[in-house]
């Protein structure tokens, strides 16, 4: 395909999280479909190796960014405008999880982390991306959410109501700014083999012995997977998509 073609040629985003598999999966498929790109970690190091082994180095950035910080998610936007000129994608994409603990015993500082990465670092990349957001055509805010910001499991309080919020936080960005022809739309994935999820669990055998029988589809989903989820919902080919969630959960909350 020319690279005129490509659906998101000459467009420029951040994708937070990139040096984790999921954003790095992410930000590779934005390149294949001709976007340049930000890669943005509070693991700078991290997101530069995996910039340089991406698809398409030379259309990349890799730039240090706690989202959790204000003046660090303002530095890494601007940093970004003023490398490419413009931004019209946002994917806030960096989260943590939580010890898997009942409310009752949960720490008040890994409460408050929760919500301080996955809610406000949201919030705060989405505030200043907006501005350069609103003078780009087909702009877009990705929020990447969970399917346990729609269900629960036992000891999950604190990252199901951090991806609860990101959803209601996709729908204000949505309707504050519809007239102004930026969207906001999130994505909710089910389980994904990450090695985060393979550290956890001490293997991808491990992992998917617990986790796919809990999804109807009867696997967990790969970082690709994802991505092209991704890809739709940032692309004009959603251009009418916005204020809502895409549950690419392979049927876990289907049951």
């Amino acid at each position: 395909m020319e690279s005129s073609r490509l659906p998101l040629s000459g467009r420029i985003a951040i994708v937070t999280g990139a040096a984790g598999d999921l954003g790095a999966a992410i930000a590779g498929r934005f390149l294949l479909a001709g976007a340049r790109v930000a890669w943005l970690d509070r693991d700078r190091a991290g997101a530069e190796a995996r910039a340089r082994l991406g698809p398409a180095p030379e259309r990349s950035v890799a730039l240090g960014c706690d989202v959790a910080d204000a003046d660090s998610a303002r530095q890494a936007v601007e940093a970004t405008t003023a490398h490419f000129g413009a931004l019209h994608i946002l994917v806030n994409n960096a989260a943590i999880v939580s010890p898997r603990l009942p409310i009752g015993e949960l720490g008040v500082d890994d409460w408050r982390q929760a919500l301080d990465v996955n809610v406000t670092g949201a919030f705060l990349m989405a505030k200043w991306a907006i501005p350069h957001l609103l003078r780009a055509p087909g702009a877009v805010v990705l929020n990447i959410a969970s399917q346990l910001g729609h269900v629960t499991n036992p000891g999950a309080g604190a990252y199901s109501a951090s991806k609860a919020a990101l959803l209601g936080l996709t729908r204000s960005i949505a309707v504050d700014y519809a007239q102004q022809g930026l969207r906001a739309v999130s994505l909710s994935p089910g389980s994904v083999m990450t090695s985060r999820l393979t550290r956890r669990y001490g293997s991808e055998a491990a992992a998917s012995a617990r986790l796919a029988p809990r999804h109807p589809l009867g696997r967990i989903a790969t970082p690709a997977e994802i991505a092209e989820a991704a890809l739709f919902l940032a692309s004009d080919a959603a251009a009418f998509v916005t204020g809502t969630d895409l549950l690419a959960d392979g049927g876990y909350t289907a049951v």
